[in-house]
C-alpha cells in the first residue's frame, strides 16, 4: 500500500525533466524537450549549462568533474569541457535507436541505453543492447536482450550494475556483475513488479537500496539491497529519481503530465519535488 508523498515542488515550469543528478550540494537536469540541461544551486538558483538541441537525457560525471550528456536523438554522449561542449562518444553504430539514459562509474566508464526501436505501447519493443563508454571514449556493447533499459545504477564500489528493463513483461530490475574491464556477467532478476508498474529513473541510497519511479502507477517504490519491495510513496507521473541533499535524506523526483514531445512543450507542466527519506 501506497503512503502520500509530502513533496516540496523546487522547480516547476518544465518540459519533461530527466536525468536528474546530485553533484557537490547542486541538483543538475535535462529538460528534455527544453533542448537544455540545468543546474539547481544549493541558494535556489536556476542556471542552464548548456544547450543540446538533439535532447539531452543521462547524465553524469568523470573522475574529474566534467559532465557527460546523452544526446538522444544523434545517439551521441557529450562532453562538458572548460570550453563547451564536445563529442565523447558516437553511438551510431551501436544504438539501434535513439539514447536514453546512462549512468557512470566512480571509473569514468558510462553505460548507455537506448530504447531498442520506435514503437510505443501497446507494441511489444524490439530487445536492445547496453553500451559502455570508457573515459577515452571507445565503445563496445556489454548486455543484449534488454526490454528497454531505461534507469541505470552502478554501486559505489563499481562491483554491481542494476538497469531498469521498463517494457519488459513483467517490468523488472535486471542486475549484472561488473569485471575489472568494466564487462556484464552473472545477468540474474533483482526484482519483478506487479503488472502495469513500468520501472523508469533509478537511484540508489546509502544502504544500496534503490528508489524506482513508476510513472503509470503513480509511485515510487524503495527496493532493499536484497531485492524486497519495503515502500511505496505515491506521486503523480514520477519518471526521474536521485537521492541526495546535505546528509542524503532527500530524494528528488522529476514528474511531468505528459512524455509526448509536442503537448509537453506546450502545457510545461513538468516539475522537480524534494520528499524527505530519512
Amino acid at each position: 500500500m501506497s503512503t502520500p508523498a509530502t513533496a516540496e515542488t523546487l522547480v516547476d515550469g518544465l518540459t519533461f525533466p530527466e536525468g536528474v543528478r546530485w553533484r557537490d550540494g547542486a541538483l543538475w537536469f535535462s529538460d528534455m524537450h527544453g533542448h537544455v540541461v540545468m543546474r539547481l544551486g544549493s541558494d535556489g538558483q536556476l542556471s542552464k549549462v548548456a544547450d543540446v538541441p538533439e535532447c539531452p537525457s543521462g547524465l553524469g560525471f568523470l573522475p574529474d568533474g566534467r559532465a557527460l550528456i546523452v544526446s538522444m536523438h544523434d545517439r551521441r554522449v557529450l562532453r562538458l569541457d572548460p570550453d563547451g561542449l564536445r563529442q565523447h562518444a558516437d553511438l551510431h553504430e551501436l544504438a539501434p535507436w535513439h539514447c536514453n539514459d546512462m549512468a557512470v562509474a566512480s571509473s569514468g566508464r558510462a553505460y548507455v541505453g537506448n530504447f531498442g526501436d520506435a514503437s510505443a505501447p501497446p507494441e511489444p519493443p524490439a530487445p536492445t543492447v547496453l553500451i559502455c563508454v570508457e573515459p577515452t571514449g571507445d565503445a563496445r556493447i556489454v548486455a543484449d536482450q534488454l526490454m528497454f533499459p531505461n534507469g541505470i545504477v552502478v554501486t559505489p564500489d563499481g562491483g554491481t550494475l542494476i538497469v531498469a528493463e521498463t517494457r519488459s513483461t513483467p517490468g523488472r530490475l535486471t542486475a549484472f556483475s561488473v569485471d575489472q574491464r568494466g564487462g556484464l556477467g552473472d545477468r540474474r532478476v533483482m526484482v519483478e513488479f506487479r503488472p502495469g508498474e513500468l520501472p523508469d529513473g533509478l537511484a540508489l541510497d546509502g544502504d544500496l537500496g534503490i528508489w524506482v519511479a513508476m510513472p503509470f502507477s503513480a509511485e515510487v517504490v524503495h527496493v532493499s539491497r536484497d531485492g524486497e519491495i519495503d515502500r511505496r510513496l505515491s506521486i503523480e507521473n514520477p519518471y526521474a529519481v536521485a537521492v541526495g541533499g546535505s546528509d542524503g535524506s532527500e530524494l528528488f523526483v522529476c514528474t511531468a503530465p505528459m512524455w509526448q514531445p509536442e503537448e509537453a512543450k506546450r502545457a510545461k507542466g513538468g516539475a522537480i519535488h524534494r520528499i524527505r527519506i530519512a
